[in-house]
């Protein structure tokens, strides 16, 4: 068995998600499991990506349609909680050895909207056996996170 790695998929362009989830679609074809935890990505529907289980499971935990700007100080402190409680379950994952590959869609973005700290990300990933692959995705970098990945690419549009 190949030794698990981190990737990163950031930057403005789109298509970030899409390679996540096309190595995870890759990952179950060859027998295996894949988690995919998605943050802040709103009301997005899911259903489809329902079909793919057993081998792919999606987890939001995310449960307000509103984006994090719009809600009330309230609001923000429930939806905070929901964010701590996905990276705890991706970090519980990783260390129990239930996926092979675990993605983590759009968890660079949370340092920035203030819903989480880079130390906090740090901690999953250090929380990763040594077969599971892990990918990571949104428009931020974070230099120490980066300084933990094996491959990174950036995203850029050429031309909108």
């Amino acid at each position: 068995m190949d030794q698990g790695i981190i990737q990163i998929y950031y930057g403005e362009g789109h298509g970030k998600t899409s390679a996540a989830l096309g190595n995870a679609i890759r990952k179950a074809s060859n027998g295996q499991s894949a988690y995919v935890v998605q943050f802040m990505k709103g009301q997005l529907d899911t259903e489809y990506l329902t079909r793919l289980e057993p081998e792919v499971k999606v987890f939001r935990f995310e449960r307000c349609s509103e984006g994090f700007d719009a809600l009330d100080e309230a609001e923000k402190q429930e939806q905070k909680q929901n964010i701590q409680n996905g990276l705890n379950f991706a970090k519980k994952a990783l260390v129990t050895g239930q996926c092979d590959m675990l993605v983590l869609d759009e968890v660079l973005g949370l340092v920035k909207e203030g819903m989480a700290t880079e130390d906090q990300i740090l901690e999953v990933l250090q929380a990763k056996s040594l077969y599971t692959d892990v990918i990571l995705t949104g428009r931020d970098s974070l230099p120490r996170v980066f300084d933990m990945a094996d491959n990174i690419l950036n995203i850029v549009p050429e031309k909108v």
